[in-house]
C-alpha cells in the first residue's frame, strides 16, 4: 500500500471519549510529524493518546512523517522499549503526511525546525500554516532550542532524552487542547 492510500487517522489514531451530555462531540484532532514517523513522533503520540485517555478528552491522536523512507514499517524498537519502559504502550505503522490533510488537523505539531518548515512549505494557506507548532512551544521549561533531537544514530539513552522533552511539552500541549475543546 502506497502513502497516498493511508488516510488521517487510519492508523488507528482515534481517541474519542464520551461528551459530559453522553453524546459524542466533534473531536479534535492532533498529529505529530517527525522525519521516518518511526522514532519522535510515535512516542508523541503515545504519550498524548495516554494523557487523553486519562482525562476522557474527545481528542483524536495519530503521527506521521515528512519522508517516506519507513511508510508501511513498525516504529523503532528503541522508540517502543523508551514507551514501554514509562509505562506506555505502542503500535504503530509508520506514513507520511500529506499535504491534503491539513483540513484534517485542529493541531499539526512538528517535532524540530526542519519539520516545522516542510510542513508549513506544503501548507495550502496562511490557516494551515498556522496550525502547525513545534512540541517544545508547549514546555515553559524551555529555554532557546525547540529542537527534539533525532535519537535514531544514537542509543537508548538519547530515545529517553527524546522521551523526556516530549513528557515535559505534553502538559502545556494538553492546557492548550482542554482550552481549545471549551470553546467548542
Amino acid at each position: 500500500m502506497g502513502a497516498s492510500a493511508v488516510s488521517p487517522g487510519a492508523t488507528g489514531g482515534a481517541l474519542v471519549a464520551l461528551g459530559q451530555d453522553g453524546g459524542m462531540p466533534e473531536p479534535y484532532r492532533v498529529t505529530f510529524v517527525c522525519t521516518g514517523n518511526i522514532c519522535r513522533s510515535p512516542m508523541a503520540e503515545w504519550v498524548l493518546r495516554h494523557h487523553v485517555a486519562e482525562e476522557g478528552l474527545a481528542v483524536e491522536v495519530d503521527s506521521s512523517g515528512t519522508g517516506s523512507w519507513h511508510v508501511g514499517h513498525d516504529a523503532d524498537h528503541r522508540a517502543v522499549r523508551a514507551l514501554l519502559d514509562r509505562g506506555y504502550r505502542s503500535a504503530h505503522t509508520a506514513r507520511q503526511f500529506e499535504p491534503r490533510w491539513f483540513g484534517h488537523y485542529d493541531l499539526i505539531v512538528a517535532l524540530d525546525q526542519g519539520h516545522l518548515r516542510a510542513l508549513r512549505s506544503m501548507a495550502p494557506d496562511a490557516p494551515a500554516r498556522d496550525k502547525v507548532r513545534l512540541l517544545r512551544e508547549f514546555d515553559p521549561g524551555t529555554a532557546g532550542d525547540l529542537d527534539v533531537p533525532d535519537p535514531y544514530y544514537g542509543g537508548s539513552a538519547d530515545f529517553d532524552h527524546a522521551l523526556r522533552l516530549v513528557e515535559a511539552a505534553v502538559p502545556g500541549l494538553l492546557q492548550e487542547i482542554r482550552e481549545e475543546l471549551e470553546e467548542r
